[in-house]
């Protein structure tokens, strides 16, 4: 099926920059694809009891009181949602964790809000795609 889309010049010279941004093996229907389908995957990971994979990456001082135990406790309140974590050390007071979780797009949310919301959490951002096969 082929359509064609009437774009305004500045937005198409804008396009073709994406486009040149993400390589050559790349054209503008293929660019195209890539969105429609991130607009799915996000449609998707925004429907309730929709299963989602989620990145959860945090930042926090270790030295903050009894930070590290309330994010531990957690984690192992929801362990059969969490496929798994890395601890990076960014500095000697600071701490980089990446958390993959798994389950309902509500529950990973609920999940990422709590360790998000803990006092010690300097800031952090919740990435979710779909475990859809269809997309």
């Amino acid at each position: 099926m082929r359509f064609s889309v009437a774009m305004p010049e500045e937005l198409l010279v804008r396009f073709d920059h994406l486009v040149a941004r993400r390589g050559l093996a790349k054209n503008r229907s293929e660019v195209i694809r890539d969105l429609v389908r991130d607009a799915l995957v996000e449609e998707d990971c925004a429907t309730p009891g929709v299963g989602v994979m989620g990145v959860l990456t945090i930042v926090f001082n270790h030295h903050a009181s009894d930070l590290q135990e309330k994010l531990h406790t957690i984690q192992h309140e929801y362990f059969d949602h969490i496929t798994c974590s890395t601890h990076v050390h960014l500095d000697q007071h600071t701490c980089l964790e990446v958390i993959v979780l798994r389950g309902e797009t509500g529950l990973v949310q609920e999940i990422a809000n709590l360790i998000l919301g803990t006092k010690g959490v300097k800031n952090g951002r919740l990435s979710l795609t779909t475990i859809s096969q269809h997309i």
